[in-house]
C-alpha cells in the first residue's frame, strides 16, 4: 500500500510538468513537443488505474492524500474543458444566473483556434498515412494528435461557454476554464473603457487579455485574492480585461455602481 502511494505520488507530480507544458504550448498558439504529449498520456492512464485501485482499497481520503493539491487542480481544469463540449453543443453558459448580464469574449481567439485546430486534424491525418505501415506506433501517434485537437477545441469551448458575468452585487470575470474570479461591485471604484494591447506583468494587476487586447480596465477600492492555475494566492488591486461588447460591459457596470 506504501509503495502504491509513493509511485502515484511521483506519477502525479510527474503528470503536473507534463500537462503544464502541453497546455502552455497550446496557450501560446505553437505544436507541443510529441514526447510531451506521449507522457501526458502514458502518466495519466497509469495514474488514473492506480488511483482507482487505491479508491478500492482505502477510499476517497486515501485518494486525496496521495493526489497534491496542484494535480488535483490540473484534473478540475481539464474536466471542465472538456465538459465544456456538453455546454456549447447545447448552447449553455456556465455560472449564468437569471437576471444576470452576460458578456462574451472568446470571439477574438476563435479563427487562431479554429486555425491551429485545423493544422493539426492535417498533422493528424497526415501522419496517420505515413504511419500506416508501423502499427504500434500508428495508434499511438494518432490518439496523441487526436487529443491535441480535442483540446485545443475543449480550450475555446471553455471560452464560449464561460463569459463575464454582472449580476445585482458582483462581477465575475473569467477566461476559459483557466481563471474565474468574483469581484463585488462595492470594491469596483472606477470602470474605464480603453483598448490596450501590451500587457507587462505586474504585481496587483491581472490581465484577461483576448488576442492580447483588452478593452476594460477595473480599477478597485480593495484588494481581491485571486488564486493562480496552480493555487497561489494574488492580491489584485487593477483588472483589464476584454469583452465583445465593451461598451455595453462599462454601461452595465455603471448602472450598478451608481446609487439608486
Amino acid at each position: 500500500m506504501t509503495t502504491l502511494r509513493t509511485t502515484l505520488r511521483v506519477l502525479a507530480y510527474a503528470a503536473l510538468a507534463a500537462e503544464l507544458v502541453l497546455t502552455g504550448c497550446l496557450l501560446a498558439g505553437a505544436r507541443p513537443p510529441r514526447s510531451v504529449e506521449a507522457a501526458v498520456v502514458a502518466v495519466i492512464v497509469v495514474e488514473v488505474c492506480g488511483l482507482a485501485v487505491l479508491y478500492r482499497r482505502g477510499g476517497r481520503d486515501a485518494v486525496r492524500e496521495v493526489v497534491p493539491a496542484k494535480v488535483r487542480r490540473l484534473i478540475g481544469h481539464e474536466l471542465r474543458v472538456l465538459g465544456s463540449y456538453w455546454l456549447w453543443v447545447t448552447r449553455r453558459r456556465n455560472g449564468v444566473p437569471a437576471g444576470a448580464s452576460a458578456f462574451a469574449y472568446a470571439r477574438g481567439q476563435a479563427v487562431m483556434m479554429y486555425a491551429f485546430a485545423f493544422v493539426c486534424l492535417v498533422e493528424t491525418a497526415a501522419m496517420w498515412a505515413l504511419l500506416h505501415n508501423w502499427p504500434l506506433l500508428h495508434r499511438v501517434v494518432l490518439v496523441l494528435d487526436v487529443y491535441t485537437v480535442v483540446w485545443v477545441l475543449g480550450l475555446h469551448a471553455a471560452a464560449v461557454t464561460r463569459p463575464h458575468v454582472v449580476t445585482a452585487d458582483t462581477l465575475r470575470v473569467r477566461r476559459g476554464a483557466l481563471v474565474d474570479l468574483l469581484i463585488p461591485l462595492e470594491r469596483i471604484g472606477a470602470v474605464r473603457r480603453e483598448n490596450k494591447y501590451t500587457h507587462q506583468p505586474t504585481e496587483g494587476e491581472l490581465n484577461l487579455d483576448v488576442g492580447a487586447q483588452t478593452s476594460i480596465t477595473l480599477e478597485l477600492t480593495s484588494p481581491v485574492r485571486h488564486f493562480t492555475f496552480l493555487g497561489h494566492p494574488r492580491d489584485i488591486r487593477l483588472v483589464r480585461l476584454h469583452a465583445e461588447d465593451p461598451d455595453g460591459l462599462a454601461r452595465t457596470l455603471e448602472q450598478r455602481l451608481t446609487p439608486a
